[in-house]
């Protein structure tokens, strides 16, 4: 973690706004009131915006689930926002990928043994991160692989997450309770 505390208080339900309430009563029934969600709670006009795209990335986009974690993985470690990777890393597993893999968004592209795929999903996401631009070569070899909306999925995934992990770094959100840390 970046902060040992936060730097804006994740508020309770006794807290929340009439408006914030609204917005968390989905975690709230499906039981997933993160600290990410107590945060954001604390402005809930922009929560409300920013779910919408949100949930698109997370649960909409044309990416398989594997390679959208791989990459918000990735991210979330160039970012070093601990937060986002403890998250994911739970959300990966769930999704199949083993350790070795998860560890992989660690290593990056360079990593030994990794598909073609994985390569350019792990390139990609450092070429973003360092120039905001994917090169040439690297969306070519993509373009093998996947169609127009899911080289524009990957874009916009990469940066959804680049936007939370800068977040979740500055407002010092704090891991829940389980979340795994840097050592997977």
């Amino acid at each position: 973690m970046r902060v040992d505390k936060p730097r804006i208080e994740p508020l309770e339900a006794e807290q929340w706004s009439p408006a914030a309430q609204e917005i968390m009563q989905p975690f709230v029934s499906q039981g997933r009131v993160f600290n990410i969600f107590k945060t954001i709670s604390n402005h809930p006009d922009l929560a409300k915006r920013w779910m919408v795209f949100a949930n698109h990335i997370l649960g909409k986009s044309t990416l398989s689930v594997r390679d959208r974690e791989l990459v918000i993985l990735r991210i979330g470690y160039l970012c070093q926002a601990g937060y986002e990777w403890g998250q994911h890393v739970v959300i990966a597993r769930q999704a199949g990928m083993t350790d070795d893999e998860i560890r992989s968004c660690k290593t990056g592209p360079d990593t030994p043994g990794l598909n073609e795929l994985d390569t350019l999903l792990l390139q990609a996401t450092d070429e973003l991160h360092a120039d905001a631009h994917v090169s040439d070569e690297t969306w070519a070899g993509l373009l093998k692989h996947y169609n127009t909306q899911q080289m524009m999925d990957l874009v916009f995934t990469i940066g959804q997450y680049n936007l939370v992990s800068m977040a979740l770094n500055s407002f010092g959100v704090q891991l829940d309770e389980g979340l795994p840390g840097w050592d997977v």
